[in-house]
């Protein structure tokens, strides 16, 4: 198993973006530059996600790693997982309906699944990345042993110190600070309230004192300058998102790219509109509108707007859309990758 140093010429890490973003183009522009590039195998079948490390591994032979979410049914550390507010989902169905009839497509059915997980690890285990991450979870101790024999770097999302420590027998954290874009990746789906986590660098400092593991940095990071600053708290790693997601060879459609750039949409905030989860995005009408009814129903509500979001993309409709991102958005270019990586690289040895 690798050092976690050892993958990277440059302590930077293009985040895992579920939904089509993080593709092999983009990974692989990362990891040949000298990062670490990602992709995200949330919402794919396991055959898409080897198809997708077949074709990055064409495209360059540096280290990449994959992104798994973790179902709650194989985590561990957690609660199970809490029960669908039926009346709620119903409800939510209903104030839906509209927003399916002017997009004139059928709203999604709001079933549960485990996101293909038993197939995607038994795939990644017989040909695995030089990296596995896991987010809205920690995986059970056989499942880090299993990828750790096969050679495998494991690393979980956590975003507070309690979940570092259900995370220490993994070999790195990736920390998320409440200034990440899309999903908070915490480990249970509280129904009570959007939870608005903290802070990085607070976080950061508050991870290390529970563990030495190596942390990865994740949260409104998108200059070289943050890039500084959170190594200088102890992080060995910095991971960005929003900065790549403008880039050519993100797959982010182009009303979402257009949007990060509008002057009309200025800031982001926390919301469950879209996939029933905490994730956030730039404000627009929808997340306005439907975040105060939208039920903690995750993957249900994900597969009831599914259409309407994808049916908004196609109809240029940057209101109906999920627009993630982190909250330094407005500094996201549309350059090549490459390009955005060698800049971050420059500014973070001109600060250091």
């Amino acid at each position: 198993m690798s050092d976690l140093r050892d993958l990277f010429e440059h302590p930077i890490i293009q985040a895992p973006m579920a939904g089509g973003t993080s593709r092999p183009v983009l990974a692989a522009a990362v990891s040949a530059a000298g990062g670490l590039g990602f992709l995200a195998a949330g919402y794919k079948r396991a055959e898409q996600v080897r198809a997708e490390i077949v074709q990055t591994r064409e495209l360059t032979d540096r280290p990449f790693g994959v992104n798994l979410f973790v179902p709650s049914s194989a985590a561990t550390g957690t609660s199970a997982a809490p029960a669908v507010d039926l009346a709620a989902m119903s409800a939510y169905q209903e104030r839906l309906a509209p927003e399916a009839a002017r997009l004139g497509v059928a709203l999604g059915v709001p079933a549960g699944d485990d996101d293909d997980w038993e197939a995607k690890l038994t795939d990644l285990l017989a040909d695995p990345p030089a990296v596995v991450s896991f987010v809205f979870g920690c995986p059970s101790t056989e499942v880090i042993e299993a990828f750790r024999s096969q050679g495998v770097l494991v690393v979980v999302t956590v975003t507070s110190a309690a979940e570092a420590v259900l995370a220490a027998a993994a070999d790195a954290l990736c920390v998320q600070g409440t200034e990440a874009g899309a999903h908070r990746g915490t480990f249970t789906n509280d129904p009570d309230a959007v939870d608005e986590g903290m802070e990085l660098l607070k976080l950061l400092i508050e991870v290390r004192q529970v563990v030495a593991l190596p942390l990865i940095a994740a949260g409104g990071l998108i200059q070289g300058a943050d890039i500084a600053e959170v190594l200088e708290v102890g992080a060995t790693a910095a991971q960005l998102g929003t900065a790549f997601l403008r880039c050519p060879e993100s797959g982010a459609s182009p009303v979402h790219k257009a949007a990060l750039a509008d002057p009309r949409f200025t800031a982001t905030a926390l919301t469950r509109a879209f996939t029933g989860r905490p994730a956030r995005g730039l404000i627009n009408r929808f997340l306005t509108e439907h975040s105060p009814f939208a039920p903690a129903a995750y993957p249900q509500v994900h597969h009831l707007t599914s259409p309407l979001r994808r049916a908004a993309a196609q109809q240029s409709d940057p209101d109906t859309m999920a627009l993630w991102a982190g909250q330094a958005f407005r500094l996201a270019t549309d350059d090549p990758a490459a390009d955005v990586f060698a800049r971050l690289a420059e500014e973070l040895s001109e600060t250091r």
